[in-house]
């Protein structure tokens, strides 16, 4: 079940749920707008040119209130809000549309697991052939929760729990790699 803005606000209130900060203009009928921190990173390049899913990335962050993403470029960004989920609740992150009008993707992988806790992570592309100013403060997206039909057996505990900032890749620390693979 979506949860409706009565419900959001009911669950803030009771600090069920936790969204900092949080202005009251952001709540809407069925979701809450996220906005753009401001801490952008890009993946370093490489001796090789190659960037593997075994070894770990190295990324180069800055801290800017503007940042120019150039046309076909890829980066790393966060939320404002640093966002606290019950165990029993799962969220959706959705671009907003009049940003991928101009071109902007915005994804996250499009969930966040029941027991996360952190700023959210946003990979950022421009399809545009020209540049987009991207601005933090600026609204760029929304969180849609849904209710569990129970709560989770194990809540979110993973690599990215607490997250602050634009956080790069972990893959390298995934289970199943295998120690030959390195």
């Amino acid at each position: 079940m979506i949860l409706s803005d009565q419900t959001i606000l009911k669950m803030l209130e009771e600090q069920t749920l936790s969204i900092t900060p949080l202005e009251k203009e952001q709540i809407q009928p069925a979701s809450v707008d996220i906005r753009l921190g401001d801490t952008f990173s890009i993946v370093e390049d490489s001796s090789s040119g190659i960037i593997t899913m075994v070894n770990e990335i190295t990324y180069k962050t800055i801290q800017a209130d503007k940042y120019l993403l150039l046309p076909g470029q890829f980066v790393l960004a966060t939320t404002m809000e640093y966002i606290a989920l019950p165990d029993n609740l799962t969220a959706f992150v959705e671009g907003r549309s009049s940003l991928g009008r101009m071109g902007l993707f915005i994804q996250n992988a499009g969930w966040v697991d029941p027991g996360f806790q952190g700023e959210i992570t946003l990979e950022l592309f421009n399809a545009n052939r020209c540049a987009i100013e991207l601005q933090a403060g600026r609204r760029v997206g929304q969180l849609v929760f849904a209710k569990m039909d129970e709560r989770a057996l194990k809540p979110y505990q993973g690599k990215y729990q607490g997250q602050r900032s634009a956080t790069g890749s972990k893959v390298f620390l995934d289970c199943d790699v295998k120690k030959h693979d390195r």
